[in-house]
C-alpha cells in the first residue's frame, strides 16, 4: 500500500456517476476511470465497504457488489484485514473492452506524422556510419540543432544562443528535470487550471504544493486570482502555456502576458512556459510571446517536436539562461544520460524545413477543427462547442456535469477519450471534455455520431436534478 483515499475523498473524485443500471456497476465503472486517469493512483487502498456506503447513501451490498466487478477487471485486489487496493493497470484501456482495429483513440492529442518526415529519417539513414562512429547520445544536445533551435527564436524577435539551448528527451522530460531543479518539497507553485494533466504529476511528484488559476474559454486567465495567489503565496515557480492553452485552446492577451509578467518579476516566481502547442496556429495571426522583458534568469521555456512533427520523435529542449543550463546538465545524469544523437540529426533536419511543417500542419488542423464544431453543433446543440484559433483539441462544455460517465459509456461504443476532472488540479470540470482534432475529418465525424448515441443513453440515465445547466467554471 502506498497510500489511502477516504470515502468522502472519492466520492467527491467520483462526480456524477450514478448514469446507469445497476448502480453498482455506474459505481464501478466511475472508479475504473479514476484508476484509468491516474486520479486514483496504483497501491492505493479505497475506503472500507460500510463507509464508502454511508458517504453514497448506497447500501453495502451495492459498494461490495462494485468492488467485485473491479476485482473481476482487474482493476483491484481486496485482502482480509488490508482493504482493497488499486492495482497498476498492464494497459490505457480499462479493462472493459479491448482496443480494436476500429475503435477511435482519441485520448492523445498528437497528429499524424508529419509527411516529410520518412525521407528524412531515410536521409539520416543513409548517413548511419557517421552517426554511429560517435557515443550515440548527448548530454547537452549536438552544437548544430542547439544553433537550430536558438535560430528559431531568435527569428522571433527572441535573441537566443546555442548555450541557452539545453535538447531533452521530448517536453515531458523537460518538465521533469525542471521540476527537481526550481522545487523543493512543499513549495508553493502557480499553476492554470484545467492544465496538461502530466505537467502537475511531475511537478508533485517533485514536492510542489499547487495552487490553481482558473482558465475559462469566455474569459481566459483569471488575473484576479492570478494575482491574490501570488500576493499570498510567493510562489517559487509557476507552469503556464500561453499559446494555444490545453486543453481550452486559448491564448493569453498581450495584456494578461504583461500583467503575470510583472507579478512574477515583483515575486521572484520563475515562469516555466510550455510552448508545445505555440506554433499551431490556425487563422489567429503573429502575436509576440511575451515575457521577454522579464529578468532572464526568471523565465524558462519549454519546446518539442512532439506536437508538431511526430509524438514518435522524442526531441524537446528548454530555453533557459546559461546559468540554469549549466545546473541542469549537472543535475540530468540522476534522470538519463542524454538524447540520442539520431533524433537528433533528425530533428535538425526538420528545422531547416520548419516553415513547410507548420504551414501543413495549418491546414490539417484547420480540417479537423472545422469538421469536428460543425458535427457536434448539429448533433449536440446544447453544448457549448468553442473554435479555438489553434491547438489541438476542443474543450466542449455540456449541458450537465457527465464527463465520467459519459466517457465510459463511449469506451463500450469504441471511442475513446480524456474526461474533463482529469485535466484539473483541485477537482471539478466534471462538464467538460476534451476532444482533440488531430485525427483525420472522416474519423472526427465518426467520434461526434459516437459522442451523440452516447450523450443520450447517459443523460437519459441521469437523475433531473444533472440535467439543469449551472454557471460553471471551464
Amino acid at each position: 500500500m502506498d497510500s489511502r483515499i477516504s470515502a468522502r475523498a472519492l466520492a467527491q473524485a467520483l462526480g456524477g456517476w450514478r448514469t446507469r443500471e445497476p448502480t453498482y456497476e455506474a459505481l464501478a465503472d466511475g472508479i475504473r476511470l479514476l484508476c484509468l486517469d491516474n486520479r486514483v493512483p496504483p497501491r492505493t487502498t479505497l475506503p472500507a465497504e460500510r463507509e464508502l456506503a454511508a458517504v453514497l447513501g448506497l447500501s453495502r451490498s451495492t459498494v461490495a457488489a462494485a468492488y467485485r466487478s473491479l476485482r473481476d477487471t482487474g482493476h483491484i485486489q481486496s485482502v482480509r484485514g488490508s482493504g482493497s487496493v488499486t492495482l497498476a493497470l498492464a494497459r490505457r484501456d480499462p479493462g472493459i473492452t479491448d482496443v480494436r482495429r476500429d475503435d477511435i483513440d482519441l485520448q492523445q492529442a498528437s497528429p499524424a506524422t508529419w509527411p516529410g518526415l520518412a525521407g528524412l529519417i531515410a536521409e539520416a539513414v543513409a548517413d548511419a556510419p557517421s552517426i554511429v562512429s560517435r557515443t550515440g547520445y548527448d548530454i547537452v544536445g549536438r552544437h548544430d540543432l542547439r544553433a537550430r533551435v536558438a535560430a528559431h527564436y531568435s527569428t522571433r524577435g527572441l535573441a537566443t544562443s546555442p548555450e541557452e539551448i539545453l535538447i531533452t528527451t521530448g517536453a515531458q522530460s523537460a518538465i521533469h528535470l525542471l521540476a527537481r531543479a526550481l522545487i523543493a518539497r512543499g513549495d508553493r507553485v502557480l499553476i492554470e487550471t484545467p492544465t496538461y494533466p502530466h505537467a502537475a504529476d511531475a511537478l508533485r511528484q517533485a514536492g510542489a504544493r499547487l495552487t490553481a488559476v482558473p482558465v475559462t474559454i469566455r474569459d481566459g486567465w483569471d488575473l484576479e486570482r492570478a494575482l491574490q495567489v501570488s500576493q499570498r503565496t510567493l510562489p517559487v515557480a509557476g507552469y503556464l502555456m500561453p499559446d494555444f492553452h490545453n486543453p481550452t485552446g486559448r491564448s493569453m492577451t498581450a495584456i494578461e502576458r504583461e500583467t503575470v509578467a510583472n507579478e512574477a518579476e515583483r515575486a521572484g516566481t520563475t515562469l516555466i512556459l510550455d510552448e508545445t502547442t505555440a506554433d499551431l496556429d490556425i487563422d489567429r495571426g503573429p502575436m509576440g510571446r511575451g515575457f521577454d522583458r522579464m529578468d532572464p534568469s526568471l523565465v524558462v521555456r519549454i519546446g518539442s517536436l512532439g506536437k508538431t512533427v511526430w509524438g514518435g520523435l522524442r526531441i524537446g529542449w528548454i530555453r533557459a539562461s546559461p546559468e540554469l543550463v549549466r545546473r541542469l546538465v549537472a543535475m540530468r545524469s540522476a534522470q538519463d544520460l542524454g538524447t540520442p544523437e539520431f533524433e537528433q540529426v533528425i530533428a535538425a533536419a526538420v528545422l531547416d524545413r520548419f516553415g513547410d511543417v507548420i504551414e501543413q500542419r495549418r491546414h490539417m488542423l484547420r480540417a479537423g477543427r472545422d469538421v469536428i464544431i460543425e458535427a457536434l453543433r448539429q448533433r449536440l446543440p446544447d453544448w457549448i462547442v468553442p473554435r479555438p484559433q489553434g491547438g489541438v483539441s476542443l474543450w466542449l462544455e455540456m449541458d450537465a456535469p457527465l464527463s465520467a460517465p459519459l466517457v465510459m459509456d463511449a469506451r463500450h461504443r469504441g471511442l475513446l477519450l480524456t474526461s474533463g476532472p482529469r485535466f484539473s488540479v483541485d477537482g471539478g470540470h466534471d462538464r467538460y471534455l476534451r476532444v482533440p482534432f488531430t485525427a483525420a475529418p472522416e474519423t472526427l465525424v465518426r467520434a461526434a455520431d459516437v459522442l451523440a448515441e452516447s450523450w443520450r443513453s447517459v443523460s437519459r440515465a441521469a437523475p433531473p436534478s444533472l440535467s439543469l445547466r449551472e454557471d460553471a467554471m471551464v
